[in-house]
């Protein structure tokens, strides 16, 4: 197989800024291992980005220079961080959540057919992430649009390739959460208080963690589900604009919801991309790749791989979900997705429950989002 190099994403890519599932649909098809100077070694099929997900041991997911906690973590340490992660988002704190996450939904949409005519993304879709977010962590409502605005920031950044500004973006991020830890402290709060203040008291290898430590934790969930979630919602949004007969089947039937929502993510997926970094030389897809390579794995190509799935842009409801990388496998799946899979369905439930139609708005085109966002970066949507 000849290796291709992609364009670099600060050069003149049109075709990915133009539609970045088209692009790397090509790229699957064309050179489904793939080289570019700032992304490295780009896997666009599941079978290979399977394979790394599955071998810690060759692909190490310590690609930061930045503290990641547990994501830029291999064995041990994963392992440690993430025993205290994972119950954050047992069944029993999802359950005692969801009638809070509702109200948040319910704020965002209740109104929606009243304005006729409503920007999505920014006026809906990323408040109610930003603002779910917070009730989540116990945080105030007043961080909501410095979230969005630091989320914001932070993928331009990372557009740019701007190392410096990414520092200061991430110290900027520290500042707020060792503002916020330190007014817990201050008032004596207790694992009881709210999860940011039960996240303190929690311990590895038999000490407490540290500031750095909580806020690179809090830093991976604040940019997962905000960023994440608000572009999952804009692409659930848009599919039931654009799919009546869809929209209408599960606004009769909202117990079809979770299948479905899992099925148009799979179609449109809300996240670009993770990296790895190989430990040692390695053949993948017909590539050398020698040790301390960067590796980039396309979660929206590989769940649009039509070894997999066949007929890849078709909607079905009985569609075999098993092999959706959605939220990632192995031990790296994301720890977070209980909470999201419970945002996106009680979103929706509440979406469809405050509206008899959604349509895209006349005369007006949505955009797409570029990398490292997917989804819209604008949605014009008409409500009834």
């Amino acid at each position: 197989m000849n290796n291709e190099h992609l364009p670099d994403r600060n050069a003149a890519s049109e075709g990915v800024t133009r539609d970045q599932r088209a692009a790397y649909d090509d790229m699957r098809r064309r050179c489904p291992v793939a080289h570019s100077e700032s992304m490295g070694w780009t896997l666009f099929r599941h079978d290979d980005v399977m394979r790394v997900l599955l071998d810690h041991e060759t692909f190490s997911n310590a690609v930061s220079r930045h503290l990641s906690v547990p994501n830029g973590m291999d064995p041990p340490e994963h392992t440690e961080y993430r025993r205290i992660i994972e119950p954050f988002f047992s069944p029993e704190r999802m359950r005692a959540f969801e009638p809070v996450c509702r109200d948040a939904a319910r704020k965002r949409v209740a109104d929606l057919p009243s304005r006729r005519e409503v920007e999505f993304m920014s006026e809906v879709a990323a408040r109610f992430a930003a603002g779910v977010q917070c009730a989540f962590l116990g945080w105030p409502e007043e961080l909501h649009d410095t979230l969005v605005s630091w989320m914001r920031r932070n993928q331009e950044a990372t557009l740019a390739q701007d190392r410096l500004a990414l520092s200061a973006i991430a110290r900027e991020f520290e500042a707020i959460i060792d503002d916020l830890l330190e007014t817990r402290r201050r008032a004596g709060a207790t694992p009881d208080t709210d999860l940011t203040a039960s996240l303190m008291h929690e311990k590895v290898w038999g000490r407490p963690l540290t500031n750095e430590e909580v806020a690179s934790i809090l830093r991976n969930w604040t940019a997962g589900e905000i960023g994440t979630i608000s572009a999952a919602c804009g692409i659930l949004a848009h599919f039931l604009a654009t799919r009546p007969d869809v929209q209408q089947k599960l606004r009769a039937e909202p117990d079809l919801l979770p299948p479905a929502i899992e099925e148009i993510l799979r179609i449109h997926g809300p996240l670009v991309s993770n990296r790895r970094v190989t430990k040692k030389p390695v053949e993948i897809g017909g590539q050398q790749i020698a040790a301390g390579e960067r590796v980039t794995l396309n979660w929206i190509s590989v769940n649009r791989d039509e070894r997999v799935f066949e007929h890849p842009d078709e909607f079905r409801l009985d569609r075999d979900q098993s092999r959706n990388l959605l939220y990632g496998a192995g031990i790296h799946a994301c720890p977070g997705a209980p909470l999201a899979r419970l945002e996106l369905r009680v979103f929706m439930e509440e979406l469809l429950a405050h509206t008899r139609h959604i349509a895209i708005a006349p005369d007006k085109q949505p955009q797409l989002a570029v990398y490292p966002a997917s989804g819209y970066a604008t949605l014009p949507l008409a409500v009834q």
